[in-house]
């Protein structure tokens, strides 16, 4: 067994055990989520992942291990684009918040299989057409520059989102409380509940975000085993890193300018891959943290004025 199967299955049973213990043990009942749990989650998961990337290190080699890290940390940077709007659906649909947890898991359960089927299928097509990394880098450059002018919209009307849309009209809804259940039986008849509805439009939101975030991974490396890992480790941290920023989120007003940062560089390295220009793993990490930590520093300097 070469030493990147044995990862495979280290980083298998690491993500199955830890499922299965949050939803069979620590998360059997429905429970707000308190800023000491969240922060104790959320430092476990990047001790978690930053020890897996050691691993890397160790076993595989310091290029990948820098790979890694670089697709892990813009991942985790998009993500804070993807919880801000959970955090505007959550609210939208006044859910309380002992449910956010049963909705942000399940969630990630079906962003883990379809991120797992678009990596399969973005790694056969690169294989085949190299020339695709190209069309990568150019869309991650519209998407920095859009990061760059656009400004996020604190109000929007979730009724008009197509995913509602056509799941109202094909899907039988119960119009009474959900009562924390996807499920319930009406009439001898079995109909959804609007706490399956919220969890249907947080994973559509995933589905849209990952057009940005694996193209951008795929621009870090072409490694299927880098790509998936660093994506789902940095899911996994995902809802703890929710309810640790929900009430801070808006102090760390430049995090978005500083992804612009990122994408515009990645999709510049991408593209200056076609005057044969290359820049080391380690150097494209280095520049990576640079953004985040400045992005973070510039906040805290010149906070948001309200």
């Amino acid at each position: 067994m070469d030493a990147q199967t044995a990862l495979w299955i280290v980083f298998g049973v690491v993500i199955a055990g830890f499922l299965a213990l949050d939803l069979g043990y620590f998360n059997r009942q429905v429970h707000k989520v308190e800023l000491k749990s969240a922060v104790n989650q959320s430092l476990f998961w990047v001790a978690i992942s930053l020890g897996f990337g050691f691993l890397i290190f160790l076993f595989l080699s310091k290029e990948l291990a820098a790979e890694f890290l670089s697709a892990y940390v813009t991942e985790k940077m998009l993500s804070v684009d993807n919880l801000f709007v959970i955090m505007l659906i959550f609210s939208y649909f006044k859910l309380e918040e002992k449910y956010h947890h049963r909705v942000l898991f399940w969630g990630i359960m079906g962003a883990i299989v379809f991120r797992a089927i678009f990596i399969g299928f973005g790694s056969i097509i690169i294989s085949q057409f190299h020339w695709v990394l190209y069309i990568f880098g150019a869309l991650l450059l519209y998407t920095g520059i859009k990061l760059l002018r656009d400004k996020k919209e604190e109000h929007v009307d979730f009724e008009k989102n197509h995913i509602i849309r056509l799941a109202r009209r094909f899907l039988p809804f119960s119009p009474n409380h959900h009562g924390g259940r996807f499920f319930v039986k009406e009439g001898g008849k079995v109909v959804l509940t609007s706490l399956f509805l919220i969890m249907l439009l947080v994973e559509g939101t995933d589905i849209i975000f990952a057009v940005d975030s694996i193209p951008a991974v795929f621009a870090i490396s072409q490694n299927p085993f880098i790509v998936f890992t660093s994506n789902i480790f940095a899911i996994m941290g995902l809802r703890a890193l929710f309810f640790l920023i929900e009430s801070v989120l808006h102090k760390f007003h430049h995090l978005q300018k500083g992804l612009a940062f990122i994408l515009l560089f990645i999709g510049l390295k991408m593209i200056s891959g076609i005057f044969d220009f290359h820049l080391s793993s380690i150097i494209s990490f280095g520049i990576i943290m640079f953004a985040l930590a400045s992005s973070i520093v510039l906040s805290i300097i010149f906070p948001k004025k309200i």
